[in-house]
């Protein structure tokens, strides 16, 4: 005799087995076709990009390749369903050192572009990229501490602006050799000028190829300034950043 019970329990604990699964398809489709969530560690992108700041990346911005996928799988090469990035762009890359690491950068140089760096000031194609002072970056840390950063808005030649900080006096990336970014490769560097492992540095970063592009910094939707983590509801109130939260990045 076949208990009705059982054979109840067994149906639902199927279902509930399935419909796990079909939300977990679901949300691995999202993650490796639409939209990524990244998280910000470092301050290579201050003041655009705070630490603490998690974000979507659009995947098919760029269309697609290996490093669409997690792990990067060698299922094809190069780019399907491409199209071109533009120059100010914030772009999520696999640093071509290791072709693993998630880099966060903005593209300063399209292919064939010379890019230098004099005294601060970045040359573009021979030509200084507008630099003007705009009022001082201020930080908080947890102690109460302020820090200001000068800081400046840049304008490149297509009227994309952003504001970038400049730390140091000719600092160890403000004189720069002229790079020229090759065919496929773009130019990456970090608003933080100062304090920014980017394609100025040749040995670690450098030119970044197209098929490492894994998509465009779209918006922020959570912002915490390291009191509270997104699963730390009680410690909301004081650790949120609410002002950034569903903030476009420019």
């Amino acid at each position: 005799m076949v208990d009705k019970t059982d054979t109840a329990r067994s149906s639902t604990t199927g279902e509930n087995v399935r419909t796990i699964a079909y939300a977990l398809l679901v949300a691995l489709i999202i993650r490796a076709f639409l939209f990524q969530p990244f998280n910000i560690p470092t301050e290579s992108m201050l003041p655009t990009l705070l630490v603490g700041d998690y974000l979507f990346v659009e995947k098919y911005a760029y269309g697609y390749s290996r490093h669409s996928f997690p792990f990067s799988p060698p299922i094809f090469s190069g780019r399907i369903f491409g199209s071109d990035p533009e120059r100010g762009d914030v772009v999520v890359f696999k640093t071509p050192s290791d072709n693993r690491t998630d880099f966060i950068k903005r593209l300063i140089g399209l292919p064939g572009d010379t890019i230098q760096v004099t005294h601060g000031v970045l040359i573009l194609n021979g030509k200084p990229v507008p630099k003007v002072r705009v009022q001082d970056f201020v930080d908080i840390d947890p102690f109460g501490n302020e820090r200001r950063v000068p800081q400046y808005r840049e304008t490149l030649p297509d009227g994309k602006s952003y504001l970038t900080l400049d730390l140091l006096d000719d600092g160890p990336e403000d004189n720069t050799d002229v790079y020229r970014v090759p065919p496929g490769h773009y130019f990456m560097m970090g608003d933080n000028r100062d304090n920014s492992t980017d394609s100025r540095v040749l040995s670690e970063v450098g030119y970044v190829p197209a098929e490492n592009l894994v998509g465009k910094a779209e918006v922020i939707f959570f912002s915490a300034n390291g009191e509270a983590h997104w699963w730390e509801i009680w410690k909301w109130p004081q650790g949120i950043r609410w002002g950034r939260i569903l903030r476009w990045v420019q």
